[in-house]
């Protein structure tokens, strides 16, 4: 008999020592970071805002809107830049002023496209200084001494070669051999181009 409550008494101790290390570490997980959250505090509820009273008054001082009847329209389109490349060479063509300070230039011109007949002549001052130039993909040209203040180049178009219209390209040199003007001119037969060199 005392065998058999010893044995179950072992059993029970064991059974009690085994529950209060269990509990103990159950305890132990939750550790200093476990904290109970406080309920949610309540929301306030706003009073309803009061009815805002206006002074009607204030309504007596503002204007009124007009409806005003809408003048005619008299505004015109612009019509479109020409781009027609053949109404575009029937004009004479204007390449502005050059000043420059150099005592004498030099003038050249050749085709720069396809190389198909085209017949120039060239006037400085309104006097002809080449009658007829067939102009090839080589550059040709004159020299010029300049004279205080305006000097005009006139290139008049004596046909259209092949290939309409005249056109070819020019370059200008000064005394230092630096270029000073140069562009293209696309011209049809009678036309002329124009560029004014002006000695300071």
């Amino acid at each position: 008999m005392n065998q058999y409550f010893s044995f179950k008494g072992k059993v029970f101790v064991l059974g009690l020592v085994f529950g209060l290390l269990s509990t103990a570490y159950s305890q132990e997980e939750f550790g200093s970071e476990f904290k109970v959250k406080a309920a949610p505090k309540k929301k306030k509820i706003e009073k309803p805002v009061k009815d805002v009273k206006f002074n009607t008054k204030d309504f007596d001082k503002i204007k009124a809107y007009e409806v005003r009847a809408l003048e005619n329209n008299t505004y015109v389109v612009p019509e479109k830049e020409e781009h027609d490349a053949e109404k575009l060479a029937k004009r004479d063509q204007d390449f502005g002023v050059v000043k420059t300070s150099s005592g004498t230039v030099k003038v050249r011109y050749r085709d720069a496209a396809y190389v198909d007949g085209d017949k120039v002549r060239v006037y400085l001052d309104y006097e002809i200084v080449k009658p007829e130039v067939l102009l090839s993909g080589e550059a040709q040209g004159f020299d010029i001494e300049l004279q205080k203040g305006v000097n005009r180049i006139d290139i008049e178009a004596l046909n259209e070669g092949f290939a309409a219209p005249n056109t070819a390209e020019f370059k200008i040199y000064d005394d230092k051999g630096e270029v000073i003007a140069s562009n293209q001119w696309n011209i049809a037969q009678g036309f002329k181009a124009t560029i004014i060199l002006e000695k300071e």
